[in-house]
C-alpha cells in the first residue's frame, strides 16, 4: 500500500504542478511562463518526487512507464494493475483540485481546453493525428530509454532524477505545439476527463502511442543494453 500512495502521491503532484502551470500560468497577461515555463514545471514534478518518493515506489507516476519497464524486466507484472489503477486515480483527483481552483476565478465561464491532449482541431499547432502519434509514440519511447539507462546499475548513483526530470522538460519543450504533450496516459485521462467533448474521443491515442513507445524502449533496452 505504501508503494500505491507513492504512486497516488507523485502523479497527483505531476498533473497538478505541471498541468495546474498551463492553466493558472501559461498565459497571464505579462507574466505567462509559457511553453518553456510549463515545460520546466513538468520536468520539476518529476524530479521532485522522484527523490521524495522514489525510494518507495521506484516513481514511475505514468502507466506507460510502468509497462515499460516491465517490459523491460525491471518490474513484476503482479504490480502492474495496481499502479495503473493509482496513477489514473491520482491524476483526477489533481484535475478535480485544478477544476475547483479555477472555477472559483471571479470571471470564470468554463474551463477552456483544461490543459488536455489532442490532435487535429485540438492540436495547439493543428498538427495532425499521425503526426501526434509518432510524436508521442518516439517521445515516450526515447523517455524510457532514458528511465532505464539512467537507473541501470552501472550507472551513477544520485543522478537519475535529474536526468528523468530534464528529460520531460525536453521532451515537453518539444511537443507542447504538436499535442500539449502527453507521453502520459494518466495524465491525458483526467484532464479529458474535464475538458469533455471531442477530447475524451481522442483519449484512445494518448493511451495507444505512449504505451507502445514505452513498450518497444523495454524490449530494445533488454536486448540491446541490459547486463552491458
Amino acid at each position: 500500500m505504501k508503494k500505491l500512495f507513492a504512486e497516488f502521491f507523485g502523479t497527483f503532484w505531476l498533473v497538478f504542478g505541471g498541468c495546474g502551470s498551463a492553466i493558472f500560468a501559461a498565459g497571464y497577461p505579462d507574466l505567462g511562463i509559457g511553453f518553456v515555463g510549463v515545460a520546466l514545471a513538468f520536468g520539476l514534478t518529476v524530479l521532485t518526487m522522484a527523490y521524495a518518493v522514489g525510494h518507495i515506489s521506484g516513481a514511475h507516476f505514468n502507466p506507460a512507464v510502468s509497462l515499460g519497464l516491465w517490459a523491460g524486466g525491471k518490474f513484476s507484472s503482479k504490480d502492474l494493475l495496481g499502479y495503473i489503477v493509482a496513477q489514473v486515480i491520482g491524476a483526477i483527483a489533481a484535475a478535480g483540485a485544478l477544476y475547483l481552483i479555477v472555477s472559483g476565478k471571479s470571471d470564470f465561464v468554463d474551463i477552456g481546453n483544461f490543459a488536455a491532449n489532442g490532435y487535429g482541431d485540438l492540436s495547439p499547432g493543428g498538427y495532425s493525428m499521425v503526426s501526434v502519434l509518432i510524436a508521442e509514440f518516439l517521445l515516450t519511447m526515447f523517455f524510457l530509454l532514458i528511465i532505464l539507462g539512467s537507473t541501470y546499475p552501472k550507472a551513477p548513483k544520485g543522478f537519475a532524477g535529474i536526468a528523468i526530470g530534464l528529460a520531460l522538460t525536453l521532451i515537453h519543450l518539444i511537443s507542447i505545439p504538436i499535442s500539449n504533450t502527453s507521453v502520459n496516459p494518466a495524465r491525458s485521462t483526467s484532464q479529458a476527463l474535464f475538458a469533455g467533448g471531442d477530447f475524451t474521443g481522442q483519449l484512445w491515442l494518448f493511451w495507444l502511442a505512449p504505451i507502445a513507445g514505452g513498450l518497444v524502449a523495454g524490449f530494445v533496452h533488454k536486448v540491446l543494453f541490459d547486463k552491458a
